[in-house]
């Protein structure tokens, strides 16, 4: 039998959570328009609605932001971020930026032009609407198995060599700008990519003349899979496989929110003198100057040790045991879940959750917002609700994969809050069946997920039926 490991950090710091009755829950979800991203930080008890800029800092961390240099142009703190990006990913050029999306934005300006296609291995919300934005259509190139929670596969995140040949031969490499190759895929549930197929990517787009950019916001996690899972891998640290891996990259977009575990930031990060220089007019315009990039300069010390914890054996062993410590949990219990469990979170199957729902009563976000009224647990949707809408239809796209996300925050809970999360994930589990479809009252024109509201469809007005519900906290 393995003996248990604890968590390689002691805590130094609490803060006190709330804890609702039912009826004032039931209260906030009504104020919040059965969105989750609506309700107030306040009535939530565990909140895994994202692990996007709500990681603990370290004593480090903490300490660094007293030694900000906030200059506003050759500032200290950005030659020290500067040489952890160079140091711990590899590339030569990095230019910083607000957060992740910034760094899309002047990516997706500068590469694309109208009637472009950008393949990637699987959308992702902001990514896909950057490109689309700038008149560029997105191309799903990610393996089959990906689109199947079921299917135990070990690099679910790997992209179809054959597709993305395929894309080359119909539209020609000069209309893809770039491919755009998220390390992990987060819409596949927080899936891997593998060094062999990262290589293989490269190659092609190589003997095309067509960029790789990653998506590199949970590469850690990713390195960590491929010690994992790839032979010849297990004996390597996770810093040297990160290193090989950004390798086979032109450069990448990185919200630092993520595995540089600060609570804001990115960069914009190439090997291409050229576009570096393009993108440094255009950080400018959109983010400051480009020795600060949005980022005042304790975030740029905080994030500059991020980047090197963050590739600490230990930590992420740990960071992806959680994750594996909820999931296994459900998986026990039989609850349907993305299998093999991920990165950052688990994903639930709303689908086979909630087989009586049809994907138009948005079964996924119905889902999450029980799942809240039981508990005070705050999830989120990544189905029908987060793919939006067809450009040119108008109907609803429909993915494949109906989920909802919990996502594990870094280094902020106990497995005691995931014990928590499962009883009440299992308990609505067995009255599955009383809880309803929603009904969009309220659709946003872009990026609808974070500000659409719903209304029950019950004839009661009731979400779950109140001779089934159970007061989980009281």
């Amino acid at each position: 039998m393995a003996r248990r490991i604890a968590e390689p950090y002691k805590i130094k710091s609490v803060e006190t959570l709330s804890m609702l009755s039912y009826d004032e829950r039931k209260e906030s979800l009504n104020r919040a328009g059965y969105n989750t991203f609506l309700i107030d930080s306040a009535d939530v008890y565990i909140d895994l609605l994202t692990d996007s800029g709500t990681t603990a800092m370290s004593d480090e961390q903490w300490g660094a932001l007293m030694t900000g240099d906030e200059a506003y142009a050759g500032s200290k703190s950005w030659k020290r971020l500067e040489s952890a990006v160079r140091e711990v990913y590899g590339y030569q050029y990095v230019l910083p930026t607000h957060q992740g999306r910034g760094a899309e934005n002047i990516l997706s300006q500068l590469k694309i032009k109208q009637g472009d296609y950008v393949p990637g291995n699987m959308y992702f919300t902001t990514t896909r609407a950057h490109q689309e934005m700038n008149g560029a259509t997105f191309v799903d190139i990610i393996i089959d198995e990906a689109h199947d929670p079921a299917v135990d596969h070990p690099f679910k995140g790997n992209v179809d060599i054959g597709k993305l040949q395929s894309l080359i031969d119909k539209v020609g490499a000069d209309k893809i700008p770039y491919v755009c190759v998220a390390v992990t895929v987060n819409l596949a549930g927080g899936q891997p990519v593998s060094m062999e197929n990262l290589k293989e990517v490269y190659e092609l787009c190589k003997a095309h003349k067509i960029d790789v950019m990653f998506d590199a916001t949970r590469c850690v996690e990713n390195a960590y899979f491929i010690k994992e899972r790839e032979d010849g891998y297990e004996d390597r640290t996770v810093a040297s496989i990160l290193k090989e891996m950004m390798s086979y990259s032109d450069g990448c977009t990185m919200s630092g929110k993520k595995d540089c575990l600060v609570n804001i930031g990115g960069f914009l990060a190439m090997n291409d003198e050229e576009l570096y220089i393009r993108s440094r007019e255009l950080v400018v315009v959109y983010e400051g100057m480009p020795s600060y990039g949005g980022m005042a300069g304790r975030d740029m010390e905080a994030m500059a040790i991020g980047i090197r914890e963050a590739v600490d054996d230990h930590y992420i062993a740990h960071r992806i045991g959680q994750v594996r410590y909820l999931g296994q949990q459900l998986i026990d219990a039989n609850i349907p879940i993305v299998q093999p469990i991920g990165g950052h979170a688990v994903f639930l199957d709303a689908r086979a959750f909630l087989p009586h729902l049809q994907q138009e009563d948005f079964p996924a976000q119905a889902l999450a917002a029980a799942l809240y009224l039981d508990s005070g647990v705050r999830s989120m949707e990544r189905g029908i609700i987060s793919a939006g809408r067809n450009n040119e239809t108008g109907e609803h796209n429909k993915p494949y994969l109906e989920l909802v996300r919990l996502t594990i925050p870094r280094r902020v809970y106990t497995n005691n809050h995931m014990d928590v999360v499962a009883d009440s994930i299992i308990e609505l589990y067995e009255k599955r069946e009383t809880i309803c479809g929603l009904k969009m009252v309220y659709e946003p024109p872009t990026l609808r997920f974070f500000n659409a509201r719903f209304a029950p469809l019950s004839e009661n007005g009731e979400l779950i039926s109140e001779e089934n519900r159970k007061m989980t906290i009281n």
